[in-house]
């Protein structure tokens, strides 16, 4: 399940920066994005996104009751010590994971409200450059002029807007590297733990081997 959390982590990354940064991928993704939108796509995306969040939930629950039994014990149970850091990296990768798909959903959103505002100002370019050709009357002329206005400061509202999630995503990146780091380490204690625990059973083993051998030269 890790693997599959880190193939979609960076998968999401990847759309990230495709949406924020104009290349070819862009107007394909940005197509995916809108037929995915449509028909059953949004209630898809719902289940999945609240199958993750429940799963998430879980391992957010069963870290908690770990620490609950650690600290009744009072000793660190090595098999247990393992389970927690299993579910704190898969917590981490699913939360990250739903913030991304926030993110893309977001960035999309902004993308197409800047193309329709893009698209009504050059229909309000061209039709300002018409009533200038033919003199119409003045009041109009205000009138647009006031509503092209009005859309430049949507506009600088949006671009703005863009630049900020531009930087989120910059953000959630260095995020993702520093959980990489961090799971790349938790899975070094993982393998360190299972290798330890796999010592402590084989000693256990040839310690009730000996016991045995002793109990039967005894009766011997």
């Amino acid at each position: 399940m890790i693997e599959l959390l880190y193939m979609v982590v960076v998968a999401q990354m990847a759309l990230i920066l495709t949406l924020v940064f104009k290349t070819p991928l862009r107007k394909l993704v940005i197509m995916g994005l809108d037929k995915l939108k449509r028909g059953r796509g949004p209630l898809m995306v719902k289940t999945v996104a609240m199958t993750v969040f429940v799963v998430f939930l879980f391992s957010v629950y069963s870290m908690s009751k770990i620490r609950e039994r650690t600290i009744e014990a009072g000793i660190v149970n090595p098999t247990e010590e393992v389970l927690m850091a299993k579910h704190t990296l898969e917590a981490s990768l699913m939360g990250f994971m739903l913030f991304l798909s926030l993110m893309i959903d977001r960035l999309h959103h902004y993308i197409r409200e800047l193309r329709l505002l893009r698209k009504t100002i050059e229909a309000v370019k061209k039709q300002n450059r018409g009533n200038e050709d033919g003199k119409n009357g003045s009041d109009e002329l205000k009138a647009l002029g006031e509503e092209t206005a009005t859309l430049r400061t949507k506009i600088k509202k949006l671009e703005s807007e863009c630049g900020t999630n531009a930087e989120n995503a910059k953000a959630a990146e260095a995020k993702a590297e520093a959980l990489r780091k961090q799971s790349e380490g938790l899975l070094m204690e993982y393998d360190h733990l299972l290798e330890e625990n796999q010592n402590l059973r084989t000693q256990l083993q040839s310690i009730e081997q000996s016991l045995s051998n002793s109990d039967g030269k005894k009766n011997m």
